[in-house]
């Protein structure tokens, strides 16, 4: 097993929080620091990540940077990514209409594969944003209309509605959903959007209405401890083409100062986990590469000018075809390089091609080694945060102290 890394621990005291989502104290009494004193929730938080990244081989580490599709309908199926690949999250891609019982059953399985591989849950992940975005359909789970309809509803309503369906999620074993959409879209562009607008994903027509709208909705699924991945930064509601079915997906407007970024800004505020990066080209942001290969949105936009600190997920960089023309392996290898943390592929096949490919640029490169690490970092600090994992009192008192 690795040792304590330096990269890790350097990077955990901001990690930890994971973009400001509570939890419960990573042991149930947090034990106290060397002069006496109780430890605070971050400090547990940061003492128990480092413990657990220590665990870890940096084989083990590349794994927990991969959030992998399987079958929604066949969900135990991730029982083996999680134990050959040692992925960090599960995405159940599709429709299903398996029962909220039966899912759970086949996920508790997965989860049990998980730890014994590594000691540390998969994230399990589905797009339950309501209309024609939503997974889960299968009886014990609440459907929802369209954002676009939510977005009419009152605050009152949206945060017991958006906690209602989040409970059934949870109590069905799903601990992240892709969601909400932040992305604004204008009346008048609604026809000619075809990712967002066509289909009504959007809560409002103006950034300030869709903003009060994604806070609730992220406030209400932490509040049922489901986290929450805010999309598609920096937005996706004025490109004229869909990532998923073309390479033409630009936004030509976008700056850093657009007022478009307020639902993203508000659902960081509101301690989204996640925040998913766009695959479409912001040319006044950077002139060469997508957003999710780009250091400028996802370092210095995301991280740098927005604060946010939590994990970095990618859209799809399986089967969309905006990425066609980047081999499988390189696309994980840029997306970490670019800052970002969880790779996300639809394609199950993937798996050992981006973990091969992220490990032999980390044998090239130290400086992507140390990227890699961080990335880790984040996404099991994450997981400490949303109290999926949690380490005894043993282990937090003989933790590095590093925050």
């Amino acid at each position: 097993m690795a040792g304590t890394d330096a990269a890790a621990a350097a990077v955990v005291s901001t990690a930890s929080v994971s973009g400001g989502q509570s939890a419960e104290p990573a042991s149930g009494s947090p034990s106290p620091t060397a002069s006496g004193a109780p430890l605070t929730r971050p400090q547990a938080q940061a003492r128990c990540t480092a413990v657990l990244m220590a665990g870890l081989t940096r084989t083990e580490r590349a794994g927990q940077v991969l959030m992998i599709g399987v079958p929604a309908g066949s969900a135990g199926s991730a029982a083996t990514l999680a134990t050959r690949y040692q992925v960090g999250g599960v995405f159940l891609r599709g429709r299903s209409t398996v029962s909220a019982t039966v899912l759970r059953r086949q996920l508790a399985a997965v989860q049990t594969a998980s730890r014994r591989a590594t000691g540390i849950p998969v994230h399990v992940a589905v797009d339950q944003e309501g209309g024609k975005v939503q997974t889960l359909s299968g009886a014990g789970f609440v459907t929802l209309p369209p954002a676009r309809t939510q977005g009419t509803w009152t605050t009152a309503t949206l945060a017991a509605r958006t906690r209602a369906a989040a409970k059934a999620l949870r109590a069905a074993g799903i601990t992240l959903n892709l969601a909400p959409v932040a992305d604004t879209v204008a009346v008048a562009d609604r026809a000619s959007n075809p990712p967002i607008g066509r289909s009504a994903r959007e809560y409002g027509s103006t950034p300030s209405a869709a903003a009060a709208d994604v806070a609730t909705v992220v406030t209400a699924s932490r509040a049922e401890r489901l986290s929450t991945a805010a999309k598609h930064f920096p937005g996706l509601g004025r490109v004229r083409a869909n990532t998923d079915t073309s390479a033409a997906a630009v936004d030509a407007v976008t700056t850093a100062r657009d007022t478009n970024l307020a639902p993203f800004t508000a659902s960081i505020d509101s301690g989204t986990a996640m925040v998913m990066m766009s695959s479409a080209r912001y040319p006044k942001l950077d002139s060469k590469a997508i957003a999710a290969f780009s250091p400028a949105i996802a370092t210095t936009l995301l991280r740098r000018d927005l604060h946010f600190t939590g994990v970095v997920v990618s859209d799809d960089l399986g089967n969309a075809k905006a990425l066609a023309s980047v081999p499988v392996g390189s696309r994980a290898v840029r997306f970490i390089g670019a800052g970002g943390d969880l790779v996300l592929s639809v394609n199950t096949a993937h798996a050992p091609l981006m973990r091969t490919a992220l490990l032999a640029e980390a044998k090239r490169s130290a400086t992507f080694a140390r990227r890699l690490d961080e990335a880790a970092t984040r996404v099991v600090a994450g997981k400490v945060a949303a109290g999926l994992i949690g380490c005894t009192a043993a282990q937090l008192a003989a933790a590095p102290v590093t925050g």
